[in-house]
């Protein structure tokens, strides 16, 4: 990849970036420094994707900037039940929250029973209304192309406007492979939906790999932020620095 071309993904990605700390020992210092970076000198990122105790802080920060306040649902086991979840999301929204990412019954899923799915997506979809709903899938603990393409119409047909790979919380993340069926999912559906990486995408190479997937599937129009993200939270200093090197 050339300097200019490698400039022009970075851009593309720093502006989809959901700049993400969903990490054990987060804290109201580190949500301030997240916040602080998320205002790079090449622009902002699109969202920051914090834990739902942390919307109200992050809300205040970024008032006016044009970043989007991210939260997670459900997360990270996507076990609770549709009662907790409505009570989570409610209270996200309440604080600020801008767009929601819920982690889908991917356990019941798996074990051929759809409805609890069903059920948990249809009533965020509903308490989210006007939102971005992202549906974390969980793809690498549903592994085979048939349940990550069954788990992407379910969310498709309730409306998600995202569909995404993981938690980053299990063993396998983010892969190109799942990608690809989650695409190829929004494109048979015919909805102008998104698709979001997150988990162990880390460098600019690793990201590109998304976009160009995206690009090549949905067509160019889809790598907006308004249909394409990456969720991570060490990428920016790696697009930061493909951005900041000094022209060949």
């Amino acid at each position: 990849m050339s300097d200019a071309s490698q400039r022009a993904a970075a851009l593309r990605i720093l502006a989809a970036l959901d700049l993400t700390d969903l990490s054990d020992d987060a804290d109201e210092a580190g949500l301030d420094r997240l916040c602080e970076r998320a205002l790079t000198s090449h622009g902002p990122v699109a969202a920051v994707c914090v834990w739902p105790r942390f919307v109200g802080r992050a809300a205040k920060a970024l008032a006016g900037s044009g970043v989007r306040i991210a939260t997670v649902a459900n997360f990270p086991l996507g076990a609770g039940d549709v009662a907790a979840v409505l009570d989570e999301v409610d209270s996200a929204l309440s604080e600020g929250a801008d767009e929601i990412d819920l982690v889908i019954a991917w356990r019941a899923l798996r074990a051929g029973a759809p409805e609890p799915t069903i059920a948990l997506l249809d009533a965020v979809r509903e308490a989210t209304a006007g939102r971005p709903l992202k549906a974390i899938l969980e793809t690498g603990e549903l592994a085979t192309p048939a349940l990550i393409a069954q788990a992407s119409r379910l969310a498709l047909d309730a409306g998600a406007d995202f569909l995404k790979t993981s938690t980053g919380k299990t063993r396998i993340s983010a892969t190109p492979a799942a990608a690809r069926v989650m695409l190829e999912t929004i494109a048979a559906s015919g909805l102008p939906a998104g698709f979001k990486a997150s988990g162990g995408v880390r460098t600019l190479a690793d990201a590109t790999v998304y976009l160009d997937l995206t690009r090549d599937i949905l067509g160019a129009a889809a790598t907006a932020p308004e249909r394409f993200r990456i969720g991570a939270s060490g990428l920016l200093d790696a697009l930061l620095a493909a951005l900041d090197a000094p022209a060949a």
